[in-house]
């Protein structure tokens, strides 16, 4: 409290502090907000121009258009439901094998590898994620699947009372039955697509594993915790909301990848729960196979397939990175 020149009481009122960022903070702040805005501004432009040649489409078949399962555009039957379903369905398979892969290859990266080795691991690991989408497509067309066909026979035989790994025109007794009905399948299209997703996880999940805080590392260890118990009890509770972006982020990749599958999956427009069961289907690998030789109304149902694509990649993309970026500025352990 203090007195004016009249004797009576005043308020303090703090003054108020300004700085003149100078030049180059203007400078840097200005380029900083218009790329930002840039990138917004491409984002709507893309989601504009998807929506305007998908208009024509979106408006002859209304909500069917995701209920349908056949794709005829020209006969006025089209829709996305069993390619939707597909590509969940895949991105699904993708992210429960890449997430254990990405996540024990974090670990060990981040608390087990030596200096040199993890320096290494780190190279190895941004390159393969730096590897196109057709390579590991032609990997799974002709290598992966032969070797794979074995495994899905199992899990039908012994796991096809699960209604999603059950086979329909499979013998299992039959030791020379063939195995056709096994390729071209959501299993085999999924693994191959964790391949390219387990790179882009682990090293999300790395980056959050190394900024686990030190002194709680030290404090574990000086409770007598192993290298096992320290890692359960820091860095993991720390590193959750990393684990969980760089999920949603792999899914997301997983969600849009195209040519990987386009190269794999035998498509069929039915709604297929059945991953091991030969016949798959995808918006990407869709848009991929009917884009040549589509007239002009079907070129507008395409664009509306890819118009649902953007908005469903679009939504986990950023839910992915509101989560990854809490886990590297708030996250603590428990």
């Amino acid at each position: 409290m203090t007195r004016d020149t009249r004797g009576t009481a005043a308020q303090d009122v703090p003054r108020r502090l300004y700085a003149d960022p100078g030049l180059p903070d203007r400078v840097f702040r200005g380029v900083a907000r218009g790329g930002g805005g840039l990138v917004l501004a491409v984002m709507l432009l893309v989601g504009g121009f998807l929506l305007y040649r998908a208009w024509e489409a979106l408006s002859r078949a209304g909500w069917s258009f995701l209920t349908t399962e056949a794709w005829e555009p020209d006969a006025g039957r089209f829709g996305i439901a069993a390619v939707l379903v597909g590509t969940v369905l895949i991105a699904l398979v993708a992210v429960a094998v890449a997430v254990p892969l990405a996540v024990g290859g974090a670990l060990y990266i981040s608390e087990y590898a030596p200096p040199r080795l993890r320096r290494t691991l780190i190279s190895v690991v941004d390159l393969m994620a730096a590897v196109p989408s057709v390579v590991y497509g032609l990997w799974g067309l002709f290598f992966f699947e032969g070797k794979i066909l074995p495994t899905a026979r199992w899990i039908a035989t012994y796991l096809g009372w699960i209604p999603v790994f059950r086979v329909d025109g499979a013998d299992p007794s039959d030791p020379l039955a063939p195995e056709s009905v096994y390729t071209s399948s959501t299993l085999v299209a999924g693994v191959v697509v964790a391949l390219m997703v387990a790179p882009i996880a682990c090293s999300v999940m790395r980056e959050v594993f190394s900024q686990a805080p030190v002194g709680e590392r030290e404090g574990a260890y000086a409770l007598g915790a192993t290298r096992w118990g320290m890692i359960r009890s820091v860095v993991l509770p720390f590193g959750k909301g990393g684990m969980i972006g760089g999920t949603m982020l792999g899914l997301g990749r997983a969600l849009g990848e195209t040519i990987g599958v386009y190269l794999i999956i035998s498509p069929v427009f039915e709604i297929q729960w059945h991953v091991v069961r030969s016949g798959a289907s995808s918006v990407a690998a869709l848009i991929a196979l009917r884009y040549g030789e589509a007239s002009e109304f079907g070129m507008s149902a395409l664009m509306a397939a890819g118009l649902a694509l953007f908005l469903m990649t679009l939504v986990v993309n950023f839910a992915a990175s509101s989560i990854v970026a809490r886990s590297r500025s708030g996250a603590a352990s428990e």
